[in-house]
């Protein structure tokens, strides 16, 4: 089903509409790296394998997968085949952070002397948007801490944190560091 859909994508040339530039080879790896990444997605998170889920499944991936190539979303920065094992080391590391700012939290909530919330500036040092938004996510999934706005011409996250220790891990620049390692920067 999903093949068939990147076939209907061709025009008659044998180019890929919306984006021609975009070579066929690299626009099939994204394509089906996406259906890939979207299927694994929804057998883990749904943990049900009837055929009526798996056919759902399917036909939500198919959807997906045209309604991207409808938006023309292809760039180099969606491809989560350019992801690899970066991906899967950040999120283990991201959900350490969670836990820590969970019991960090929770310690505040207990002892209300702790908290000070605060509106604080970061520098959103990404080299892309996509990474930019991941790092202002991530932020935003640590407890104590939201991202309230992302200037991407300025390069700046503000951030409103709960608690002085949110304050300080975001202006060591560890998670920063961390999504510019996912993008691909040493």
């Amino acid at each position: 089903m999903v093949l068939r859909l990147l076939l209907q994508l061709h025009d008659s040339a044998g180019r890929w509409r919306g984006c021609p530039e975009i070579g066929t080879f690299r626009r099939m790896r994204y394509f089906v790296s996406l259906a890939l990444l979207l299927a694994v997605l929804w057998l883990g998170l749904s943990g049900v394998y009837k055929p009526l889920l798996l056919i759902l499944g399917a036909a939500s991936v198919a959807l997906v997968v045209w309604l991207t190539e409808r938006m023309e979303v292809l760039g180099a920065e969606h491809d989560p085949g350019t992801l690899s094992w970066r991906l899967g080391a950040y999120w283990i590391w991201l959900i350490w952070q969670v836990v820590l700012a969970n019991i960090a939290v929770a310690r505040a909530v207990l002892d209300p002397r702790r908290i000070r919330p605060r509106m604080i500036s970061a520098p959103a040092n990404q080299r892309t948007r996509v990474g930019q938004v991941t790092y202002g996510n991530s932020i935003t999934l640590t407890p104590g801490t939201v991202t309230t706005r992302l200037d991407s011409d300025s390069r700046q996250l503000e951030i409103h944190a709960l608690i002085p220790e949110a304050v300080a891990d975001i202006e060591g620049g560890e998670m920063g560091r961390r999504v510019e390692w996912l993008e691909g920067k040493p």
